[in-house]
């Protein structure tokens, strides 16, 4: 399936129905009177946010989506049906953003959360609701409401524990496939990876979702390479896994670019956790490693977790560098939702990855 984070669709609700103007007529009643019943509502347009789905391909088939208007009133003071509502089905983590890019409606996180985004027009009343004692016989009934009409953008960002972020080629992918059941493409060239890809790692029976993004340049948070494109699928990560190439001839410049992208993308990325990690070890002398591994730790003023994803060598210990913060994130979350009673505010419970 192919994968599609953006898409931009049309939403409609339904008009509301007319109402009607009828009078009772029958044999040997005179003065029937007004009978019209009123027009149904129109259908109101939903979004549900559902697991099994993963990207937002099918939105670029359907862009358009109406509800139904509501059944006009009839006589015997009978009220038109209600137009029937229609539920645009989203991945967990799409945000509803409005048509000028930054206004964002709703946030899609828990799933099965639903949203209305455009409420059905009520119907008109029919003639009998505007009888009166000075208007005994009124021949008027209202048109029913138009419904909303509005374009919306739907973003998907990805829902993960953990983001790998680094330059094209430092190893993300081949780290993703050796901790996890993921099989992301693999290839020596830059950009092998053109979408995030999403796996599941165990560290001590606790699982954690990663995600890896195409690779970052210089720029990135501008729209350079691949850029801010797919930055956002990061940003709901607990921490960062920064994957840096240890063949690399200038490892604290490395880093220094990618945090400089990071930073200047938005402050919600540069304040979160990081672990940073030297990758492919194996290719260069015990000694040469540990110098280049110094640098970079008074470069970054945190500990550097050397490892090898090619020869399996020192994964858990970043692994277990990660889970602390993914833990950390989890708990914090939990505590959030205890504090909300839904008994007392009539909330539903918000969802946590530890229910």
């Amino acid at each position: 399936m192919k994968f599609l984070d953006q898409a931009k669709i049309f939403i409609k609700s339904g008009d509301g129905g007319a109402g009607c103007v009828s009078f009772r007529r029958e044999k040997y009643i005179e003065f029937g009177g007004p009978n019209g019943g009123d027009g149904g509502n129109g259908g109101s347009v939903y979004f549900e946010a559902v697991e099994n789905l993963n990207t937002l391909i099918d939105f670029r088939y359907q862009q358009h989506f109406k509800a139904p208007k509501g059944q006009n009133g009839m006589g015997s003071q009978m009220t038109g049906a209600k137009g029937e509502d229609i539920v645009i089905k989203v991945p967990v983590g799409t945000e509803i953003v409005a048509e000028d890019g930054e206004t964002v409606i709703a946030d899609m996180v828990e799933p099965g959360q639903r949203f209305m985004i455009a409420k059905g027009g009520d119907g008109g009343r029919g003639n009998m609701q505007f009888k009166s004692a000075t208007n005994q016989a009124p021949r008027y009934a209202e048109p029913g409401w138009p419904g909303q009409e509005m374009w919306v953008w739907l973003r998907l960002k990805v829902i993960a524990d953990v983001g790998l972020v680094g330059l094209p080629n430092a190893g993300k992918s081949t780290f993703l496939s050796v901790v996890t059941a993921a099989r992301p493409k693999i290839a020596d060239y830059p950009f092998t990876t053109l979408h995030p890809n999403l796996g599941v790692a165990w560290v001590d029976n606790y699982e954690m979702v990663i995600a890896d993004i195409p690779g970052l340049i210089e720029g990135a948070h501008e729209g350079v390479g691949l850029g801010d494109r797919f930055l956002k699928h990061v940003e709901r990560c607990a921490v960062l896994l920064h994957l840096i190439d240890v063949n690399n001839e200038d490892v604290v410049q490395t880093y220094k670019t990618i945090r400089r992208e990071l930073d200047l993308y938005n402050d919600k990325l540069a304040n979160k956790p990081e672990v940073v990690v030297l990758n492919k070890i194996e290719t260069l002398p015990a000694d040469e490693v540990a110098q280049k591994q110094k640098a970079l730790e008074k470069a970054c003023g945190k500990k550097v977790v050397a490892i090898s994803a090619v020869a399996r060598e020192n994964l858990m210990a970043a692994l277990r560098e990660v889970s602390q913060f993914v833990t950390r994130d989890r708990r914090k979350k939990t505590e959030e939702t205890v504090d909300v009673r839904p008994e007392e505010t009539g909330v539903k419970k918000a969802w946590s990855p530890l229910d």
